[in-house]
């Protein structure tokens, strides 16, 4: 049965709400520390708190401190809070310190049992949703990425299928698509899981420093060489090297490289001993690496020594329904982090986030949604927080390609929507069961 706990010092409405909530565990109490210990001991899912307790039953101070310490231990609590002390103004402090609702005395027990029946019926929403977000994150794909993108889910079935093998890979896809989180998981779907991973942003670091940071040098080999230094090759040894950006590799050094890969040894500068490395190397790189290829400024001989296997990775507004599963990813991620009350999006914020074309990719997403908790006035991000613009109208191809993609986006974000509730995701698009089914088998996609 449901648990709800009444907070009155006044021993007559005590037996009078006990008696008007026949169909709930009513428990009571007539203080702070009363109140607190039946909320430690069982957990009731709403509170309805009189901010006139004692030892100030004539104000509020021991209410609002009440109500403030019940939230503390548990946030998800429902607390409804009645006083006829400055009733607007104790309303309008009390929903500022997380209260779900309020309700002026006289308390009329009929409308107060509307309140309290609703605040159940959210709480029960409110704990489906943290189900449903905690199986999306705990079923998260490979390396921990957020997506139920058909599009993104075949590349990490193809990376989880090219770990096993010792194999070179390239990664290609425009900045913030998630390069570095594919290779991470790439290396601990490997057998090289117990090494390093070591990551280096070739076009983060100088081209004069770049050879000794991959190669490392011995000291004295130039000046301020005070000691001998591993290179990021031999500190990968064993597991994964990662070279982000590998298009920015000068030509000069692209010859080293590609000596590395062919011997399997490395010379730091300085040094005149070949040194043996067993390092896997998994590249990355936003630019468009054949036509670098075919104007002379990337190695030909080194490409091919690189991407063994190519995966390309879709931009995330290729991956239907992706961008407001992230997005609510990364809002309970900062809201925690930055002990937030923001607790979701307001309905226009959805919009805004389908509807925007996302140039930075999933990058520009996490930074949008940390500002947006940041600015956020009340529990919910609106799309003025989010500080979107429009999106640009995309040019068709054709009737049936347009058909199909607006299915597709609408059934994935649908499906975002309703958190992967089947139930929901039809009733959002008006169809049946049945046919959502059929649809999401010819699509290709998944709750």
């Amino acid at each position: 049965m449901r648990k709800l706990l009444i907070v009155e010092d006044d021993a007559g409405l005590q037996r009078q709400l006990r008696w008007a909530y026949e169909g709930y565990e009513v428990l009571v109490a007539g203080d702070r520390a009363a109140a607190m210990t039946l909320l430690r001991a069982e957990e009731p899912a709403v509170v309805t708190l009189d901010l006139g307790l004692p030892p100030d039953p004539d104000g509020t101070t021991e209410g609002f401190a009440a109500l403030a310490e019940m939230l503390a231990l548990k946030p998800d609590l429902k607390v409804i809070v009645a006083s006829g002390h400055g009733a607007h103004e104790s309303a309008l402090r009390a929903i500022a310190e997380g209260a779900y609702d309020f309700y002026a005395k006289p308390i009329d027990i009929d409308a107060l049992g509307l309140i309290v029946a609703r605040a159940f019926h959210v709480h029960a929403l409110e704990a489906e949703n943290r189900r449903l977000a905690a199986r999306v994150d705990g079923g998260a794909a490979l390396g921990g990425l957020v997506t139920a993108a058909p599009e993104m889910l075949k590349v990490t079935r193809t990376i989880e299928r090219v770990a096993v093998a010792d194999v070179s890979v390239m990664l290609l896809g425009a900045s913030g698509t998630g390069k570095e989180v594919l290779a991470r998981g790439l290396h601990d779907a490997s057998p090289r899981r117990k090494g390093a991973f070591v990551a280096i942003n070739c076009a983060a670091i100088p081209e004069t420093l770049l050879e000794s940071e991959l190669f490392g040098h011995e000291k004295g080999a130039f000046t301020g060489a005070i000691k001998t230094t591993e290179g990021k090759i031999e500190q990968a040894s064993g597991g994964t090297l990662f070279l982000d950006e590998i298009g920015d590799v000068p030509l000069a050094l692209q010859v080293k490289l590609l000596r590395f890969l062919q011997e399997r040894v490395v010379e730091r500068i300085g040094g005149r001993k070949p040194i043996a490395v067993d390092t896997r190397i998994v590249c990355a790189t936003h630019q468009d690496i054949d036509v670098m290829v075919a104007e002379g400024r990337f190695r030909e001989d080194l490409y091919y020594r690189l991407a063994e296997i190519v995966v390309r990775i879709p931009s995330l507004a290729e991956r239907a329904g992706d961008a407001v599963l992230l997005a609510r990813h990364f809002l309970r991620r900062h809201a925690a982090a930055m002990k937030s009350g923001v607790k979701g999006f307001a309905p226009d914020a959805v919009s805004a986030i389908e509807g925007w074309g996302w140039p930075g990719n999933v990058r520009e997403l996490e930074n949008r949604v940390k500002r947006a908790v940041i600015m956020a006035d009340g529990t919910r991000v609106t799309a003025a927080d989010l500080d979107l613009g429009e999106r640009d109208a995309a040019l068709p191809v054709n009737l049936r390609a347009v058909r199909e993609a607006a299915d597709r986006g609408a059934i994935a974000q649908a499906l975002a929507r309703a958190e992967g509730n089947i139930s929901g995701t039809a009733r959002l698009l008006g169809i049946s069961r049945p046919t959502l089914y059929d649809l999401m088998k010819n699509y290709g996609l998944q709750p």
